[in-house]
Formats: C-alpha cells, sequence, structure tokens
C-alpha cells in the first residue's frame, strides 16, 4: 500500500525524474551552441534538489516508504544533498570543455547527468535489494552513455566498451550475490535479511553455505562500484578514454552512491557476518593501497595517475568500514563509518577542485592531461596554481588540509580498538601514504619549478573561476576547521545504528 509518507520520502526523486524529462524537451526547441537555458534549467534543478535533500537531512528523521523499500534517514538524505552539489559543481567546471568538442549537438549531457544522479537517489534511498540494484543500474546505463558521449572519438568509444562490458560482469556477480543472500534468507528488505541472520541457523530459509557463498559475490560486485584491486582495471581506462568531464561526472558524485550502497548491503544487511566481511575489506585495502600507489608513481598521463590514486584512496576508505565491529564489540561502528562518511566527502570535494582545473587548462584541440602540461603553472597563473596545490596536498594527507583530517579519523577508528591486526593496517596506511605523496608532491614540483612550455595567459568564466576559489578554500577552511563536517557525518551514521 502507498500512503502520503511513501511519496513525501520519494519527492526529490519525483522532482529530478520529472524535471530530466522536461529539460529533455525543452532542450529539442534550444539551438545556442552552449545550450544556454537547458544548462540553467538544469543547475536550476540540482540546486532545488540540494536544498530539498538538506532540510530532510536537517530535521533528522528516518522515513520508510513504500512497504519499506525505500528508507529516508539523515545519512542517505546528506549524501545525496552532497551529489547533488557535486554534479551542479561538474557541470559547472565542464560545460566549456563539452562545448568545444561538439558534446552539446543536443542536451544529453545534461538529461543523463540528471538521470544517472537519479540512479545515485534510489541507490541510497534504497533499502531492499531489488530497489538497489535498480539505482544501481540506472546509474551504470547513463554512465556508459556519457562515457562515448563524443561518438567521433575512439578513445572515448574504447573506455565506454571496457566499461560496459566490466560493468555487466561487475552487475551479475552482485545480482547473483543478492540472490543467493535471497535464497538463504527468504527476503529482500534489508533489516528483514539482518534479522534471520541475526536469529542463527533456525531463522534461515536456506543453509548458511549459502549465504556465505552469496556474501563473496557481494563483495565482488561492490568492490568493482568502488575500483578497488583486483577488479580496478576499469577504472584507469575509464578515467583516461572518457571525455575530462565524464571522468569527473563518474569519479565525483559516484562514490558517495557507492559508499551508501556499502553501507546499506553489509554494515546493515549482512552485519552480523561481519566478521567474515571485514576480513574479505582487510584484503581488498591493503590490494588498493599497494597496487594503487606504486602504479600511479610510473604515471605520467595526469588522468591515469588520478585514476591509480582513486583505487588508493578507495583503499584507505574500506580500512574505516573493517573497524567498525570486532567480535561482537560494536561500540566503534558509529566513529567508524562516521570517518568513512567523512573520508568519501573530503575525497570528493577534493577530486572535483582536482579535475576542475585540468578542464580549464584544457582547450580547443588540446587535452591538459598530462603531467608536463602542468609546467610552469605558477608563472602563467598564481591563482590555479596555488589552488591545484591545495588540492595535491590534501589528496596527499598534508596538515592542515582536509584530507589529512580525512584520514587521521580514520586511523583513529582503526586504533580505536588497539588489537595488533589494526595497528598493522594503520602503519601499512601511513608507510603507503607516505609512498603516494612523492606523485602528488611530483605535479607540485612541475607547476613551481619547471619551465612553461606557454605563456599565453589563462582566462575562465567567472562562474569557474568563482567556484573553482570557493572549492579551493572549502578544503582549506574544512581542514582548520574540520569539527563541523566531522559531527555531522557521526551523528548522521550514528542515528543510522541507533
Amino acid at each position: 500500500m502507498i500512503d502520503n509518507l511513501s511519496w513525501v520520502t520519494a519527492y526529490p526523486e519525483i522532482l529530478l525524474l520529472v524535471m530530466a524529462c522536461v529539460i529533455a524537451l525543452v532542450d529539442l526547441a534550444v539551438k545556442t551552441p552552449l545550450r544556454g537555458a537547458t544548462y540553467v534549467l538544469t543547475l536550476a534543478t540540482l540546486a532545488v534538489v540540494a536544498y530539498l535533500q538538506g532540510s530532510y537531512a536537517a530535521t533528522g528523521q528516518t522515513l520508510h516508504g513504500f512497504g519499506g523499500m525505500i528508507v529516508s534517514d539523515p545519512m542517505g538524505n546528506w549524501l545525496k544533498c552532497f551529489a547533488s552539489i557535486a554534479v551542479f559543481v561538474t557541470l559547472v567546471y565542464g560545460r566549456g570543455y563539452a562545448g568545444a568538442r561538439d558534446m552539446m549537438r543536443g542536451g544529453e549531457l545534461f538529461t543523463l547527468s540528471l538521470l544517472a544522479l537519479l540512479g545515485m537517489f534510489v541507490m541510497i534511498s534504497g533499502h531492499n535489494f531489488l530497489i538497489i540494484y535498480l539505482g544501481l543500474e540506472l546509474l551504470t546505463l547513463a554512465s556508459y552513455a556519457l562515457v562515448a558521449l563524443r561518438r567521433d572519438d575512439l578513445n572515448a568509444t574504447e573506455a565506454a566498451m571496457k566499461y560496459f562490458v566490466l560493468g555487466a560482469l561487475a552487475s551479475g556477480f552482485l545480482l547473483y550475490g543478492l540472490s543467493l543472500v535471497y535464497g538463504a534468507t527468504g527476503s529482500l528488505n534489508v533489516t528483514e535479511v539482518m534479522q534471520a541472520i541475526a536469529g542463527g541457523e533456525g531463522s534461515l530459509k536456506g543453509s548458511a553455505q549459502v549465504l556465505v557463498l552469496g556474501l563473496v559475490f557481494v563483495v565482488a560486485g561492490l568492490a568493482f562500484k568502488l575500483g578497488v584491486v583486483p577488479f580496478h582495471m576499469w577504472v584507469p581506462d575509464v578515467y583516461h578514454g572518457a571525455p575530462t568531464a565524464v571522468t569527473l561526472l563518474i569519479g565525483g558524485a559516484p562514490k558517495l552512491a557507492a559508499f551508501a550502497i556499502v553501507v546499506r548491503l553489509l554494515a546493515e544487511g549482512l552485519q552480523p557476518l561481519a566478521v567474515d566481511w571485514q576480513q574479505m575489506l582487510a584484503v581488498l585495502a591493503v590490494l588498493s593501497l599497494l597496487v594503487g600507489n606504486l602504479t600511479a608513481i610510473a604515471q605520467s598521463n595526469l588522468k591515469r595517475m588520478l585514476a591509480f590514486s582513486t583505487i588508493a584512496q578507495m583503499g584507505f576508505l574500506l580500512l574505516a568500514l573493517v573497524a567498525g565491529v570486532v567480535g561482537d564489540d560494536k561500540s566503534n561502528l558509529a566513529n567508524a563509518y562516521g570517518s568513512a562518511m567523512f573520508y568519501v566527502v573530503s575525497y570528493v570535494l577534493t577530486t572535483l577542485g582536482t579535475f576542475g582545473v585540468i578542464l580549464l587548462l584544457s582547450r580547443q584541440g588540446f587535452e591538459s592531461e598530462e603531467v608536463q602540461d602542468l609546467a610552469g603553472l605558477n608563472q602563467r597563473s598564481p591563482l590555479y596554481a596555488g589552488i591545484m596545490a591545495i588540492f595535491m596536498f590534501s589528496l596527499a594527507g598534508v596538515p592542515p588540509l582536509v584530507g589529512f583530517y580525512a584520514k587521521l579519523s580514520v586511523l583513529q577508528a582503526l586504533l580505536a580498538h588497539g588489537g595488533s591486526f589494526y595497528i598493522g593496517l594503520a602503519v601499512f596506511a601511513v608507510i603507503m601514504s607516505l609512498i603516494g605523496a612523492f606523485y602528488y608532491l611530483r605535479v607540485v614540483k612541475v607547476m613551481y619549478f619547471d619551465a612553461p612550455a606557454q605563456t599565453a595567459p589563462i582566462e575562465a568564466p567567472v562562474e569557474v573561476r568563482s567556484l573553482l576559489s570557493l572549492n579551493g578554500a572549502l578544503v582549506l577552511v574544512l581542514g582548520l576547521l574540520p569539527g563541523g563536517l566531522m559531527a555531522l557525518c557521526a551523528q548522521a551514521v550514528a542515528q543510522l545504528f541507533a
């Protein structure tokens, strides 16, 4: 039965869907090369949706709708608010780039971006296996089309094909795993699955062995969506081959949704099996930190370097999820998952600015995607060189930037238990961070100490320049005053597990 409360929980998603359709129709009458009316209408939609989600989150209420299939809680609403802002910023940064590369012959960029965001919303709100999977497929199908948006570009087409084939494989893993969990527990509802597993063998509809096998496939599917080793090979190829504006769209907001479904499926639904899936995540985290950081050092292409950096960063994120439950002790659960949420929000904020600078330096017929393309940037524009340096230092975890406190909060969550296993993971993470600092600092060295290949001043639209400056300032201010965002994340997660 669908009551009024169900509609309330889904208002932002309904608005987003309706506006995506309206914008697609309005764009048919737009003739300007940069799709001015479509662009403004899209940004207005994103701003309204972000405000709605922020308002929902501020109430602190948890509402269930459509028979418990979707949930509107503070954690989900804040993540959806941040995802809306991330897509807003991405479109502002990427509009000029897309227009110069004939990616705006129609309004597909804006419509597909809104549909991808709708997929993220459904993933984040889903409290039922089918709803989560539906959101995941909506996001991935829109992403495949976005990667191939430059139809005449061989690299983009190749990247889209790789993404499609590997994405279909990963979706199969996840769907098969969820079907096995359903077979073992007899339910698709996240809460009911958790209760069935917690009740022991007597509460299960199938064998415990089927449940564990399902867990393995679920973790494999989630690992692909996060882009962690050994399910990572699509990341550098897609980051490199996709148009840079689309790379940012894939590498930014979807990380928030991926974090949300990891929490929904593992931390909520499969929490009684935490001992099993935390061991898997620990292995994935160690491999990702090792492979991501060491491989990034060898990259001369900036987008591939950032792709391997993303793999390492997601490995760091998994460490926080490993520390949530120790045996029967759940006292660190809210602290660990709150740290993970703070980490992923900080990472997305920094990634937006990093690719924003790359998009700004790209121009007609030239892709600013080699590390050497940033040579002498300080001589051409001290402002943009300074902003890029802030982002690189933050990704490296240098104080007092937000990336430092994000890493520190994860390490603190690991050390909260004091066990030798967790101390070992924390020490390993610190060593890998020191190794990773090399390739971030190399970018700063190139910007400040290498001779520029050209001396032409860098021109940018006022909205891009303003937003990029604000982006850099936020990374610095949230590093100096991280308490507000950390408290917001901790409180949202604490309410989830209250």
